[in-house]
């Protein structure tokens, strides 16, 4: 997997696990605007994040990373509907610069038609249709969707539609951990996903609509790492 792909997924967001049909929602809180300022290191260069979540009107609404220091500039997006607690994904966009190689690509979800397409700086097999199925997420707003099913106390089993593929993904629950948000500790949920000599680990606190925490490590030593800082 390449750099690019991989700095991706660990934001599959969230990222971002058996064919899964949709989870009903109910006990979700309504989503509200957001957001949240990060800490971020990669590859040893440190920078700053944000995370926000705005309506756009009726049941839209866009999600959105942006992480910016001297070496990185990263930022995606993705416009997703809210159907009655199940959150689909519309389009996304990521474009990023890292040290000195650019890519920008974007992808449409298209339910009426039942699949999704990609543009822009892909590889000619990875610019889709993919089928797409309920339940389906996109690495971005994978992140909120595990914040939602931790808090509500659902498996963590999600198909991620994202870069040209379909992927199984599956999370566990590693137990309580400390993490700081706005200067104060608060109580985390831990939770994992490993695949070969990747994890992702995610860390989730009650009330948050987002990761307090988002670490991806590769051959046991971090590699991409997503730390709160505060929230607004």
């Amino acid at each position: 997997m390449s750099t690019l792909s991989r700095t991706k997924h660990v934001l599959a967001a969230a990222g971002l696990a058996c064919a899964f049909a949709a989870l009903p929602a109910a006990a979700a809180q309504p989503l509200k605007p957001f957001s949240a300022d990060y800490q971020a290191s990669y590859m040893g260069l440190q920078g700053n994040g944000r995370m926000t979540l705005e309506s756009q009107g009726g049941n839209k609404w866009k999600y959105t990373l942006a992480i910016g220091s001297s070496g990185i500039q990263l930022n995606q997006d993705t416009v997703f509907e809210d159907r009655s607690g199940d959150w689909r994904p519309l389009s996304s966009r990521n474009s990023s610069l890292l040290l000195i190689k650019k890519s920008d690509k974007s992808a449409v979800y298209d339910w009426d038609q039942g699949v999704a397409t990609w543009s822009g700086d892909v590889k000619a097999d990875r610019a889709g249709p993919v089928k797409l199925q309920p339940g389906d997420v996109d690495g971005l707003l994978l992140n909120l969707v595990i914040a939602r099913d931790v808090a509500a106390g659902k498996p963590l089993n999600y198909r991620l539609v994202d870069s040209g593929r379909a992927k199984a993904l599956s999370y566990k629950i590693e137990g309580k951990e400390a993490v700081t948000v706005d200067g104060k500790q608060k109580q985390a949920t831990k939770v994992v996903q490993t695949d070969g000599n990747k994890q992702i680990l995610v860390w989730v606190v009650d009330g948050l609509p987002v990761p307090a925490r988002i670490l991806q490590r590769k051959d046991g030593k971090d590699d991409i790492d997503l730390r709160i800082k505060t929230t607004h």
